[in-house]
C-alpha cells in the first residue's frame, strides 16, 4: 500500500499515516464490526489526510484516530436502518489475527487488535452500545485516548464523554461473559465441538454443549440459516447434527479469528463459514456460525495487520 500512498500524498506523509494504519483500522473495525467497511473508511481518512494541511495538526495519532472515528460513526448511523431490517442474527465480520510470542517485541496497536476488545463475543456486546457510547468507549477505553481527545472526535462537551464511557463501561460489563475459558481450554473445547459436530451425533454434542447454550447463525438471507437464536442444549445438538446429515463430507480447520481460536469449515475447495464459541466449565455456552459469503472477506483476504 505505501507506493500507492506515496504517488499520491508524499512519502513522509504515507509514512506517518502506514505508522498509524493498523490502530485506525482497529478502531474503525470495533465501531462498524466490519473488516471491509472498515478498510473503506480507513481510505478515505487517508484521502483526507493526503490533503490535510501538515503543518496544522499538532499530534497525528490523535487527528487521524478523529477522523476516523468520525467517519466510521457517519457509516455506523447509516447502517442501523439497513441492520434492522437484516435477515436474521446479525453477527460481526470474522478477521484472521495471528498469535504474539510471549514476550516477542511488537506494535502496541497490533498487541490492542488481538486483546479481548477485538473477540466476536465483545463485538456483539459493543453492537447493542448507542453509535457515541461505542466510538467514545472504543476510543477512551479501548485504546486509551484521553476524554478531550475523545470528545473532539465525536463533538461533545468531555463531561459528556465521561458520561458517555461510563454508561458504556457500564453497559459492557454486565454483558460480558461471566466466566471465560483461557486459551488452553479454549481449544480444547473448540476442537471437542467441532469434531461432535462435523460426526453429527447427537449425544456426543450433548456432551460437549452447556445446558444453556445458544446456536446463532447468520447466514444474512444469502443462505441457510436459523433465522432466531437456538436455545438450549437439546434442540443445539438436533439442529446441528441436521447440518450435519444435510452437508456430507465438511472438515473443518482451526485459525487464530478475533484474536482466539476458532474455525474455518470448508466443503471441498467452497468456504462455507466460521465457527467461534465461548466456552466455560469445559462446555460450550456460545456458538457464533458466520454463514453469509458478503461477510468472510476477513478470513479469505488474509491476518488483520499484513
Amino acid at each position: 500500500m505505501e507506493r500507492e500512498l506515496d504517488a499520491d500524498g508524499g512519502p513522509d506523509r504515507a509514512r506517518e499515516f502506514e505508522r498509524h494504519r493498523t490502530m485506525l483500522v482497529g478502531v474503525a473495525y470495533r465501531v462498524l464490526g466490519s473488516i471491509s467497511d472498515a478498510e473503506d473508511v480507513v481510505q478515505e481518512t487517508w484521502l483526507r489526510w493526503s490533503t490535510t494541511d501538515r503543518a496544522a495538526v499538532r499530534e497525528p495519532r490523535a487527528f487521524l484516530a478523529t477522523m476516523t472515528s468520525r467517519l466510521a460513526l457517519n457509516a455506523l448511523r447509516s447502517q442501523r436502518n439497513r441492520r434492522e431490517a437484516y435477515a436474521g442474527p446479525w453477527l460481526p465480520e470474522p478477521v484472521l489475527t495471528r498469535d504474539l510470542e510471549p514476550g516477542a517485541e511488537s506494535d502496541p496497536s497490533e498487541s490492542v487488535l488481538l486483546a479481548e476488545s477485538v473477540s466476536l463475543a465483545f463485538l456483539v456486546v459493543l453492537e447493542s452500545l448507542s453509535p457515541l457510547e461505542r466510538v467514545a468507549f472504543v476510543l477512551h477505553d479501548v485504546f486509551g485516548f484521553d476524554h478531550a481527545e475523545v470528545a473532539g472526535a465525536v463533538d461533545r462537551s468531555e463531561a459528556a464523554v465521561r458520561q458517555l464511557t461510563s454508561r458504556a463501561r457500564r453497559h459492557v460489563q454486565e454483558r460480558r461473559p461471566r466466566a471465560v475459558a483461557d486459551a488452553a481450554e479454549h481449544s480444547r473445547v473448540t476442537e471437542a465441538f467441532m469434531r461432535a459436530a462435523v460426526g453429527g451425533d447427537v449425544q456426543e454434542l450433548l456432551a460437549v454443549l452447556a445446558p444453556d447454550v445458544v446456536v446463532v447463525t447468520d447466514g444474512g438471507g444469502a443462505t441457510k440459516a436459523a433465522l432466531r437464536p437456538i436455545r438450549g442444549a437439546d434442540k443445539a445438538a438436533r439442529f446441528l447434527a441436521a447440518i450435519s446429515r444435510d452437508t456430507p463430507g465438511v472438515r473443518w480447520e482451526p485459525v487464530s479469528m478475533n484474536g482466539r481460536g476458532g474455525v474455518l469449515v470448508h466443503l471441498g475447495d467452497a468456504l462455507l463459514g466460521t465457527v467461534d464459541v465461548d466456552a466455560a466449565d469445559g462446555r460450550v455456552s456460545t456458538i457464533r456460525a458466520q454463514l453469509n459469503p458478503a461477510k468472510l472477506s476477513g478470513v479469505r483476504s488474509g491476518t488483520v495487520g499484513d
